[in-house]
């Protein structure tokens, strides 16, 4: 039986937690920004390496190719093969300037982690990145996965921490898991770290709906 001091103490503290949980709510809730619906004819910037280039898929099946289908946004292809966060923080004002685009899809990371490059540094051209695309265009990061080869073959691939790290620290939307999914299926893979026509069309589907889903596209 409760003594009249251990219920006061017992209804204060269920009333503290009941505080601590609506404002953790409302934390979480405010740590998922959305976006700003996009015109017809904005342009979306797909940044990055050779899975925005499309390496392994036949002529015009990349993502981005296939994500101008799907959405009837026009797309431009902004991959190079073999580009780290470094070379592609360096392209990326003359890609700003030239396109004025409405929305930068920056999926970059994996090559620094194939070369054992200094995550210190990855993380800082990821954030100069994102930052210096806000400055004129919406952002979204997409997650990359750590480059753990054998993983790819029991279909447990993960997105690397970096990513979600520079997402929460710079406010900017981060599109999760997409690589991860397909590059952990042997039927969507043209190598160990590429995809195929088949695999790059499911990632530009997942984006697609999620780039729908965030309110960034109509």
């Amino acid at each position: 039986m409760h003594t009249p001091d251990n219920t006061f103490r017992r209804h204060l503290l269920l009333g503290g937690l009941a505080s601590v949980a609506l404002v953790a709510a409302g934390c979480s809730k405010s740590a998922k920004p959305k976006g700003k619906t996009l015109p017809k004819e904005a342009t979306l910037l797909c940044l990055g390496d050779s899975l925005t280039f499309g390496y392994g898929a036949s002529a015009g099946a990349g993502y981005p190719q296939q994500l101008q289908q799907l959405t009837g946004y026009v797309t431009q292809n902004a991959g190079i093969n073999g580009d780290t966060s470094e070379g592609a923080l360096a392209r990326l004002p003359a890609l700003l300037q030239n396109n004025t685009p409405g929305l930068v899809l920056v999926s970059i990371g994996g090559n620094d982690f194939l070369r054992s490059l200094p995550l210190d540094g990855t993380r800082a051209a990821l954030k100069n990145i994102v930052q210096t695309a806000a400055a004129g265009a919406q952002v979204v990061l997409i997650a990359q996965p750590k480059p753990v080869f054998l993983a790819a073959a029991t279909g447990s691939l993960n997105d690397h921490e970096v990513y979600a790290d520079v997402a929460k620290e710079t406010g900017t939307p981060l599109f999760a898991g997409g690589w991860s999914y397909v590059l952990s299926r042997a039927e969507l893979r043209s190598d160990q770290i590429h995809a195929n026509d088949a695999g790059y069309k499911v990632f530009a589907e997942r984006l697609a709906e999620w780039l729908r889903d965030n309110k960034f596209l109509g």
